[in-house]
Formats: C-alpha cells, sequence, structure tokens
C-alpha cells in the first residue's frame, strides 16, 4: 500500500500563489505517476496536473495551464503544485494521487485532501 500527505493548503486573495506538497510512504518503490485532482462544491472531481517518476512531459488541465507548475522529487517521495495567479474558481479540495502507471481517471492511491479557498 501506499500513503499519500498532503500539505500547504489555505485561504489566499485572488492573484496569490500557494504551494501544494504531498509526501508518498509505505510501498512508494511501486509508484510511477504521480498527480493532483480538485472537487469544487457541487462539481465532480475533476484532474489537475500529473507527471511521471522522470519529471518529463508533466500533463495539465486546460483550466490551470501557464498558472500551475507540477513538479517531483523522487530522493524524498514528494510532489509539489506550485499555484499562481490563483482564480476563486480555483477554489476546491486539491487531492494528491499515485498510480503504478501513468495517472489516469482512476488513480490507483488518493490522499485525504488538502482545502485551497480563493477570495475575490
Amino acid at each position: 500500500q501506499v500513503q499519500l500527505v498532503e500539505s500547504g493548503g489555505g485561504l489566499v486573495q485572488a492573484g496569490g500563489s500557494l504551494r501544494l506538497s504531498c509526501a508518498a510512504s509505505g510501498r512508494t518503490y511501486s509508484i510511477y505517476g504521480m498527480g493532483w485532482f480538485r472537487q469544487a462544491p457541487g462539481k465532480e472531481r475533476e484532474f489537475v496536473a500529473a507527471i511521471t517518476r522522470s519529471g518529463g512531459s508533466p500533463n495539465y488541465a486546460d483550466s490551470v495551464k501557464g498558472r500551475f507548475t507540477i513538479s517531483r522529487d523522487n530522493a524524498k517521495n514528494t510532489v509539489y503544485l506550485q499555484m499562481n495567479s490563483l482564480r476563486p474558481e480555483d477554489t476546491a479540495i486539491y487531492f494528491c494521487v499515485a498510480d503504478r502507471s501513468i495517472v489516469g481517471r482512476r488513480p490507483d492511491y488518493w490522499g485525504q485532501g488538502t482545502q485551497v479557498t480563493v477570495s475575490s
């Protein structure tokens, strides 16, 4: 099993920045892809960003391209999400995910989530 623990969420004004972190533990050797999903109130959970073990060619949702950056430190088994130019519509619970393959629609492992609130 793999455990994922997110940190870094909070309240920020529109235009501000936050950096989310997610530390993996357990059978981390089995992890290939890591990433982030989010769920806003009253909406379905949606993909945000993902990155492979090598860190090459990260993938982003269109809504966050150019504003969010995903990165990964394999030595620390940690994935990060740098969020800039935040908008009120970015308000959501952000979930860290990990997968034994490329992150798809149903990743193998999920964190508990961290709340991000962007005020206008």
